[in-house]
């Protein structure tokens, strides 16, 4: 096929592009924007436009199909070119859909969870020797790719995306997938990011599990009342139903054992959320036939995917976390998570914040006592990120104070000064935890969590 992508600079997209390549497809692709690390990965494929922006020209009526990137709007004039044209045009979810149509779709969805649960599987897949294609929205350890497709592999286990498909597709994502076997995890509506209004955002699950195919199976957390109510309210569906819970387990000198009848499983991962993962990775890795405890035996390696409630680094009985957090009901999860993993040794935790979040944000309230269970807690707003000269950076401060609502709290709004912050804190008898929904403004974490770690005498 001949597959032209609008908008190719786009992390799925870009990946999609390559795969596409590599079985042999023409593939070419444009954007008004590429930036690492995707343009390297498409100049090494040889796939990075010559120009960069949209040209109508590039829409010929030999090309078989055009993929269109979220990033692309609805006025595209490659888009509308080839509309004109009748080209058959594609949402990414709608051309993995056709591409996987012969395999055993296995689609994990939910707010919280869905990159873990389907790192998860993959990892025991990958530990078993078992072939599968799949598509995840992070990178995650031991995968080059955010995609894999072949001709051959008998499963496509996909990251269930609940948001819009296109610029011209209010559709989600995940009800073009038509799962075999689906996963929900949670849904919880967070007025703080979401796009949509709460009633709008749980019909997209009811839907979602109407997707799902004659006879095939909805896994999903009975601990999660929103989940549960849609279950419920799902039921002409012929489907099975497989619901899950937060298994047992106990933490000894800072390790999480799960327990499995008379055994004590060792795990390299914390926190009650990740805990329930593994229930929900478990009962989908059951429904592809994966024994007991082949399963364990797999999931006893298995780490953090990148930047979730991830280890970093430790030295004298202190450890260093790092975490992504958009929201601040993630914020007080995550915080919880090392407070009750490590209970003797008291918590810094530094999140970094977006400064239009907080200037222009009218929902800042919802951080009130988000980070109680914090010892000590820093919000980092970097002040060069602000473009405007006019914006009064004492006004962000005081309204991050007030907001936090928090006794031992510290705003620092610059990076040379969190450095000298941290050179100058104690950590004895201190674990820290580093969250931002950015890229921590450029910060070295091992080096950062050396500055923690270096013991004041």
């Amino acid at each position: 096929m001949r597959i032209h992508f609008i908008a190719i600079g786009g992390s799925v997209m870009h990946n999609l592009a390559i795969s596409l390549a590599k079985l042999g497809h023409q593939v070419t692709g444009s954007d008004d924007q590429i930036v690492e690390p995707s343009k390297s990965r498409l100049q090494e494929a040889g796939l990075l436009p010559a120009k960069i922006g949209w040209d109508g020209d590039r829409i010929t009526s030999d090309i078989d199909a055009v993929i269109l990137g979220k990033h692309a709007s609805a006025d595209n004039v490659e888009l509308a070119k080839a509309q004109e044209l009748g080209v058959k045009i594609y949402s990414f979810p709608e051309f993995v859909y056709e591409h996987s149509i012969d395999k055993t779709r296995v689609v994990i969805a939910g707010t919280y969870g869905k990159t873990t649960i389907t790192s998860m599987v993959m990892h025991v897949l990958k530990y078993l020797g078992r072939d599968f294609d799949y598509l995840v929205g992070a990178k995650l350890e031991g995968f080059d790719s955010l995609i894999k497709l072949t001709s051959s592999a008998p499963i496509m286990l996909i990251e269930g995306d609940e948001f819009y498909a296109s610029s011209i597709d209010s559709h989600s994502k995940f009800h073009y997938y038509h799962p075999n076997i689906a996963l929900i995890s949670n849904i919880q509506w967070d007025n703080f990011k979401m796009l949509m209004t709460e009633e709008e955002y749980l019909h997209q699950f009811e839907t979602f599990i109407d997707t799902i195919v004659p006879k095939g199976t909805l896994i999903y957390n009975k601990e999660d009342n929103n989940v549960v109510k849609i279950v419920g309210e799902t039921k002409d569906c012929k489907i099975n139903r497989h619901g899950y819970r937060l298994p047992n387990y106990t933490i000894n000198k800072g390790v999480t054992y799960l327990q499995v009848g008379e055994e004590e499983i060792p795990l390299q991962i914390i926190g009650k959320q990740n805990l329930s993962n593994i229930a929900g990775a478990y009962t989908v890795c059951e429904w592809l036939g994966i024994k007991r405890d082949d399963f364990y035996r797999a999931i006893r390696d298995f780490k953090s995917s990148i930047r979730y409630l991830e280890f970093v680094a430790s030295a004298d009985g202190s450890v260093v976390y790092q975490d992504f957090a958009h929201t601040p009901t993630k914020l007080k999860s995550s915080i919880h998570a090392i407070k009750e993993q490590f209970s003797s040794f008291k918590l810094l935790t530094i999140i970094e914040l977006n400064p239009y979040d907080v200037i222009e944000g009218d929902k800042m309230e919802q951080y009130d006592r988000s980070m109680m269970e914090s010892d000590t807690s820093v919000v980092f707003i970097n002040k060069s990120s602000i473009k405007e000269k006019n914006v009064v950076l004492d006004n962000i401060v005081d309204k991050i104070v007030k907001v936090f609502n928090h006794p031992n709290l510290l705003v620092i709004t610059d990076t040379v000064d969190l450095y000298g912050f941290l050179e100058v804190f104690d950590s004895q008898g201190y674990n820290m935890l580093f969250m931002s929904s950015s890229n921590y403004s450029g910060i070295n974490m091992l080096k950062f969590a050396d500055k923690f770690l270096t013991k004041i005498d």
